[in-house]
């Protein structure tokens, strides 16, 4: 189980170190609230994010937003929740129609590695030391 666990543990790390990585290049990450902007700052991700529900913005103010940035790429890293979901897909639908490229992918396979530890952008600081104690580190 600790194995697991630690593998768990580290794609969980790596993968966040990836997306650190990539939010250092002309990239937009778009997240749900501030408290997920502050969990990635936690976590050494950061660079150029904004919130999707910071001062009373309407989906339209987002799209708005996003297409000011001017930018090659969005990764969309919002909550695992149904919720998070939905304003997944309306985003990168939206924002693919506007010829602007959506990256899920760190969503989707955080999300896989998460499972239920996480509902949350914001849980993933709790999430990781979570496991860290489980693992015994």
């Amino acid at each position: 189980m600790s194995d697991k666990l630690k593998n768990r543990f580290e794609k969980i790390s790596q993968l966040l170190e990836q997306l650190a990585i990539e939010t250092t290049k002309d990239v937009l990450l778009v997240v749900e609230g501030q408290n997920d902007i502050e969990a990635l700052k936690e976590l050494n991700v950061d660079g150029n994010i904004i919130s999707v529900k910071t001062g009373g913005k309407s989906f339209l103010d987002v799209l708005m937003e996003v297409e000011e940035q001017n930018i090659s790429e969005v990764i969309l890293l919002l909550d695992f929740d149904r919720r998070g979901r939905e304003w997944a897909k309306r985003l990168k639908q939206n924002l693919e129609e506007k010829r602007i490229k959506v990256n899920i992918s760190f969503w989707n396979r955080l999300r896989a590695l998460v499972g239920h530890d996480s509902k949350d952008v914001e849980g993933l600081p709790a999430c990781l030391e979570t496991l860290k104690k489980r693992i015994g580190n």
